[in-house]
């Protein structure tokens, strides 16, 4: 019995043990891994980065444009040859892409947030396409416990060209497009409530630095009137811009009141850098305040919305006038109108001659408004216009009607001959209606008048100190007239998720 017992406990074992050598050698469903986990911290579009508590969306978009009637627009300046005849490019092309990254994580104080925007910007006028190709980083900032620190858009701003518009270059203090840079801190009181303090790069548009009283015209190395460029007649970064705001969003809509603080420092009277012998005038201290206001309109359309923004600066006109060229002119054959845009001016001189003056701060009013209405969720049209007026006081207007030999010297100082004046205006007026095919991918056209009430000069003849460089064309005579543009640009957008 013991004998038959024992046989059948180890035929059991036997049985057991191949049993279990045959489930060995049979596949076994491996454990579901997630390699990609959805993050809703931070809302729709985060994953986490495997093996991280980082969680990063990345989108884009690309877009492309054709404009018409960019000859004449008063936003282009004489860099770009504005000039009616045979040789003008009139219609232009536009490539625009970036791609997007946003990565952020907590900490013990709360949020870091990285963000970068990459992609490539370029415009064809009619020459070599690729030749036009330009990289381009908009966006590259770190935001953490209420700082901000990179390339991002400047505290100052308030109303938006973009959101109603196709055309970013008429006056504005909008840095949306291309960014700026800066350091800031904002600070959150509840209730929609907040205020930021920031240091900013200096905007700068040019310092007008008068010549020789002896001969009329600008220093060797120009400045004025469209010959130096952005920046010319400035020393070197020497401060930055300091910026504040004080902040409501709220359900009803948002308003923003903006402040700036900008050092105007000149280079030397002679505007050399290797020659400091000539001397320089005393910095002076530029400003700029701002109030601006959007007002939510449920009540006439779902989404429905007025934006406006009132500007006014001394010695600091690129908060005016952001994406501006150092001077506005519309030339047509022999007639031309402009208007010089210029932080100051100042009388120099190249051989110690006297006369020798202070910085004259230029002062500058700006008004934007536009209001978008939206016929149904796919087609929207907004309407804006805006308003612009520079003025150089009575010392600064005798130097630049001297310079460009519409003055006389009286006991060693410029005077103006009568019926010169570089005061100017410009105002615009347009519409942009779009059709959202969907929610990321949207057509539309945006037509604009424009009208440049430009400076005047005696006679309407001006010399060849004031020819605009570039232009290529002999020296225009200068009428007292204003001109008008018509404009049109139409877009083909798409985002990318999310």
């Amino acid at each position: 019995m013991k004998m038959v017992k024992s046989l059948l406990l180890g035929s059991a074992a036997g049985l057991v043990a191949v049993a279990g050598a045959q489930a060995a050698d049979l596949p076994v469903k491996a454990k579901p891994v997630q390699y990609v986990k959805i993050c809703s911290l931070y809302g729709v579009g985060f994953y986490y980065i495997p093996g991280t508590d980082m969680c990063i969306k990345i989108g884009g978009w690309v877009r492309a444009e054709y404009g018409w009637g960019q000859n004449g627009n008063f936003a282009w300046g004489w860099a770009n040859n504005n000039i009616n005849n045979r040789f003008t490019n009139n219609s232009d092309f536009r490539a625009r892409g970036y791609i997007t990254a946003d990565a952020r994580n907590q900490t013990e104080y709360g949020t870091v947030r990285g963000y970068i925007a990459l992609g490539v910007s370029e415009n064809e006028h009619g020459g070599d396409v690729a030749a036009s190709n330009n990289f381009s980083a908009n966006r590259a900032f770190i935001q953490w416990a209420g700082f901000t620190f990179g390339r991002a858009q400047s505290f100052f701003d308030f109303y938006s060209n973009p959101a109603t518009s196709y055309w970013g270059a008429f006056p504005g203090s909008d840095t949306g497009d291309g960014g700026w840079f800066l350091m800031g801190y904002t600070a959150q009181f509840g209730n929609g409530f907040s205020a930021t303090i920031a240091a900013e790069a200096p905007r700068k548009t040019q310092i007008a630095i008068v010549g020789d009283f002896l001969t009329p015209g600008f220093v060797a190395g120009g400045t004025g009137f469209g010959a130096g460029g952005a920046q010319a007649g400035y020393g070197g970064f020497q401060a930055p811009d300091i910026v504040a705001n004080l902040r409501v969003d709220q359900a009803w809509g948002s308003a923003q009141l903006s402040g700036a603080l900008h050092q105007v420092n000149m280079s030397y009277y002679g505007n050399l850098t290797t020659d400091t012998t000539t001397g320089h005038a005393d910095d002076k201290l530029g400003w700029a305040l701002a109030a601006g206001i959007k007002l939510n309109a449920p009540m006439i359309g779902q989404g429905d919305y007025f934006q406006a923004m009132v500007t006014y600066t001394q010695g600091a006109l690129r908060y005016a006038f952001q994406t501006t060229q150092p001077n506005w002119a519309f030339v047509s054959g022999q007639s031309m109108s402009f208007g010089v845009v210029s932080d100051a001016v100042v009388g120099g001189t190249l051989g110690g001659v006297a006369g020798v003056t202070d910085l004259e701060l230029t002062s500058a009013w700006v008004v934007n408004a536009a209001y978008e209405h939206f016929w149904n969720p796919r087609w929207r049209t907004s309407v804006y216009g805006g308003w612009a007026q520079v003025n150089y006081g009575d010392t600064a207007n005798n130097q630049l009607c001297w310079a460009s030999g519409n003055g006389t010297i009286v006991a060693g100082l410029p005077v103006a001959t009568a019926g010169c004046d570089m005061n100017w205006q410009t105002w615009w007026v347009g519409t942009r209606t779009q059709w959202n095919v969907t929610k990321d991918f949207y057509m539309g056209l945006d037509v604009m008048y424009s009208r440049l009430e430009g400076a005047s000069l005696v006679n309407g003849v001006a010399t060849s100190a004031v020819t605009p460089s570039g232009l290529g064309v002999s020296t225009p005579t200068l009428i007292d007239s204003n001109q008008d543009n018509f404009s049109v640009r139409f877009r083909v957008h798409r985002d990318f998720y999310p």
